[in-house]
């Protein structure tokens, strides 16, 4: 190994050969925490009749929620991929001057743009590595510039407009009844917008870009995309010319140009009744507005449909598992045994047993990141952690909107090492996670001590604000 390489760098590279070999596929990890929690139920002494109910009854439960987060996924994929914004990327990817100063780059479009969608984020940066990795003689290093991709989803995504979790509690709507019933509702200004969190955002902005730039090798020692045999060429997003009569209306903006009009409409009126933060808080809203500017920015319906073709394989992750994370909810808080007794209540008694007011913040935050290992999904998992996170919240009196943003800070700390957030990644740049997960690795590690420190120091800032119902 190039002793000029930086110490975090010889790290990441170590840390590469044991990621390849011991993690397994996330949805993999999906199945293995189901039959885990099914059995755990058996032992509290549920019968297995409702064991086996609560399964069905839950695993069609979060079909709404679902299809948002997927169009999360979609809405931020057409707008990294439309014509406009492609051009940004390239005038950004002239920028840096070196191979470690273009890795810099990435994680900070990354972790700029996951504040304020996280699906953006993925797709912008890895489409930022494909401009960049177009100039060979900078001497990037395109694995590591792909593990910066990470950089936002990997650590301050869900503290932005984008947290499902922080989304998920501002829409009573969308919240199951056993959440609801312990959290009540909590606007933006209860969690992503407290002034704790926005600080808690600037650190790790800084810290993911700083060690992204130490984690890369220097020129000279970089392996490049055309040394692993990848395809950079920007090509395939080209509309092809219109043959036939019929296809007018496919290749005319007018129709579009129609929709958008409508939904601005809609919008303008939405954010002059309700407000900024009330409007941007409704998931829907939040993905008609970015699906409009995909469809505004694309112009043509042609080229807007092709783009969502490409962005569709990004989204199978998400429906493979959030129906799992919906049945895995209810086995968690609705089959009970003899005395009425369900894991949730085990896990929120245990939490009050153990923590104290003072190590509350640092506990469940270490408890949300070894979670995320097996449940890769923010808002998921939010579903199946949250109500007894949040009846531990109330036990120990501690702030509620502080309690989301616990496990929005450490929830994200996982996507850094779990293979299954990389897949729109992997899918742009032609990788596999053994290339990523080396570097992206040493991000965790450094992120895990800062994270857990910060969320208890800020939270001592804090106090106690009992549930406010729809």
């Amino acid at each position: 190994m190039d002793r000029g390489a930086s110490l975090l760098f010889r790290l990441s590279q170590r840390s590469c050969a044991f990621a390849e070999r011991w993690f397994p596929d996330a949805y993999a990890f999906a199945l293995a925490v189901v039959v885990v929690v099914a059995g755990a139920a058996l032992l509290l002494g549920v019968r297995p009749l409702a064991v086996a109910t609560s399964f069905g009854e839950g695993f069609w439960s979060v079909i709404p929620f679902t299809m948002q987060m997927s169009f999360i996924i979609i809405g931020g994929y057409v707008t990294a991929d439309s014509p406009a914004v492609s051009r940004l990327i390239e005038g950004l990817a002239a920028l840096p001057r070196s191979a470690r100063g273009a890795v810099a780059l990435v994680a900070l479009v990354s972790t700029v743009s996951a504040l304020l969608h996280w699906g953006l984020s993925m797709i912008l940066g890895s489409l930022l590595v494909r401009a960049l990795a177009r100039r060979p003689a900078l001497g990037m290093d395109y694995r590591a510039a792909a593990a910066a991709t990470m950089a936002g989803p990997g650590s301050i995504w869900a503290l932005g407009l984008s947290s499902s979790a922080a989304q998920l509690q501002a829409n009573p709507a969308s919240m199951p009844p056993a959440l609801l019933a312990v959290s009540g509702v909590l606007p933006f200004s209860s969690t992503i917008f407290l002034w704790q969190s926005m600080l808690l955002a600037s650190v790790l902005l800084v810290v993911a870009v700083f060690v992204s730039w130490q984690t890369a090798p220097p020129a000279g020692t970089a392996t490049s995309a055309g040394a692993m045999g990848i395809d950079v060429a920007d090509g395939g997003r080209s509309l092809a010319p219109r043959q036939r009569p019929g296809e007018w209306l496919e290749y005319s903006p007018l129709l579009g140009l129609i929709v958008v009009a409508l939904g601005l409409a809609w919008l303008v009126a939405q954010f002059a009744t309700k407000g900024f933060t009330a409007t941007i808080a409704n998931l829907n809203t939040y993905n008609l507005m970015f699906l409009l500017l995909g469809m505004l920015l694309h112009w043509r319906p042609r080229r807007f449909a092709e783009s969502v073709t490409r962005a569709i394989p990004a989204v199978a992750g998400v429906l493979l598992q959030f129906p799992l994370l919906g049945a895995l909810s209810s086995m968690m808080t609705t089959a009970h045994n003899a005395d009425g007794v369900t894991l949730s209540n085990v896990l929120s008694h245990a939490f009050s047993a153990v923590a104290t007011h003072d190590t509350f913040a640092p506990l469940v935050g270490l408890y949300s990141a070894v979670l995320g290992l097996v449940i890769p999904s923010g808002g998921g998992k939010w579903l199946v952690e949250g109500p007894y996170v949040m009846a531990a919240a109330n036990q120990l009196h501690y702030h509620l909107g502080w309690t989301v943003q616990i496990y929005n800070a450490a929830e994200a700390l996982p996507n850094l090492i779990n293979p299954f957030w990389m897949l729109p990644v992997m899918g742009v740049l032609g990788l596999k996670a053994r290339d990523l997960i080396g570097y992206t690795f040493v991000l965790f590690a450094v992120n895990l001590p800062i994270v857990l420190l910060l969320l208890w120091l800020l939270g001592s800032t804090l106090g106690y604000q009992p549930p406010v119902m729809p």
